[in-house]
């Protein structure tokens, strides 16, 4: 286990800026997850800390250690890919086994490593076959088992379950979640799957356009979003948004509608109001302070229903336990607790409240 201190990392490829001097320090034991869109600069990031590619500017320190210009075989450091790259000639034992092989381990030690991870992932009963008699989840845990065999001082995982179906992913990311609970190993692990940022990751770093936009816990990004993208980035189904503004007596309007928000320092500015699906609220009948709209559509789920509706303030979807049995055209006013207002400026995206 380690300490990762990422300084001021800077990345171009010819003229194009892809990181901007990212900075980051991960502390010992901590599952950080790297969180945004395709060509955000993620996988590029976890590169360079691999030593897959070189970074423009910066410095890599790993447990005090300066990494920046080592071969990836002296930073000791494990990665686990997205496409598993297993040896299709070797056994499950002999790709788990082929690092430590590499390293001139004795075969004593490399037999003793092999069947602990196999115990440990659950696979001891494959060690005889080949990568093309196992299924999908069966190749990653072969794939995570070659990386563990190492005891690296950092793992980095670059969308390890992108290639799974939705139930394996699920059951994967539980997998993963024991994983890092029982070796306290440093991860670093690249998605741009909210979901699994959210219930993966101790701290979540969301990246657009090589910068970051927040780092935070998966709470506290939830909670209090520092712009406007990590708000829609980061929640399922997304936030609902909307036009509004800040009167002369400093009240947050929606659709001319009273949030209940008072931010009277930014007296006459224009904002974008967000509020979760999950924090509207459905009321019998009008009142002085809610929105009026109308059923759009019922999207059933078992658990809970999502209900689009429009009105004044556009299209929002709420979010609601069990069956819902509103029907298209149907009218509904709709209201919401100003804790649960977020507001931001409309021109920067930033977070006003």
């Amino acid at each position: 286990m380690a300490t990762l201190s990422i300084e001021k990392i800077s990345k171009r490829f010819g003229n194009t800026q892809v990181l901007h001097e990212i900075n980051l320090d991960l502390v010992d034991g901590e599952f950080l997850v790297l969180v945004g869109p395709s060509g955000c600069g993620k996988s590029t990031l976890m590169n360079i800390v691999a030593g897959l590619e070189e970074p423009s500017t910066g410095k890599l320190q790993l447990a005090g250690r300066d990494i920046t210009q080592l071969e990836p075989d002296e930073r000791d450091v494990a990665m686990v890919f997205q496409s598993y790259a297993l040896y299709p000639n070797m056994t499950v034992a002999q790709n788990i086994a082929f690092p430590l092989e590499m390293r001139k381990v004795p075969k004593a030690e490399r037999e003793k490593a092999v069947a602990e991870v196999a115990q440990m992932l659950q696979i001891g009963h494959l060690l005889d076959r080949k990568p093309r008699q196992l299924s999908g989840g069966q190749r990653q845990r072969v794939a995570i088992g070659r990386a563990l065999a190492r005891h690296p001082s950092l793992f980095l995982f670059d969308e390890p379950l992108s290639n799974l179906d939705a139930k394996l992913r699920v059951d994967m990311r539980a997998e993963l979640k024991k994983l890092h609970m029982s070796t306290g190993v440093t991860t670093i692990y690249v998605t741009h799957d909210q979901v699994e940022a959210m219930t993966l990751g101790t701290r979540i770093a969301v990246l657009k356009d090589g910068l970051i936009q927040q780092l935070a816990t998966p709470m506290e990004l939830y909670n209090r979003p520092a712009n406007l993208f990590v708000a829609g980035f980061i929640g399922s189904p997304a936030i609902n948004l909307a036009d509004g503004a800040v009167d002369t007596q400093g009240v947050v309007r929606m659709a001319g509608v009273d949030t209940g928000v008072r931010l009277p320092q930014h007296a006459g500015r224009a904002v974008t109001v967000g509020v979760r699906p999950e924090d509207m609220l459905v009321q019998a009948d009008a009142g002085a302070n809610s929105l009026a709209a109308k059923v759009t559509l019922v999207e059933p789920t078992g658990a809970e229903s999502y209900v689009l509706v429009g009105g004044a303030f556009g299209e929002f979807t709420l979010r609601l336990a069990g069956e819902a049995t509103y029907s298209p055209g149907a009218p509904l006013y709709l209201g919401f607790a100003a804790d649960k207002v977020h507001v931001f400026d409309a021109a920067g995206g930033h977070r006003l409240n």
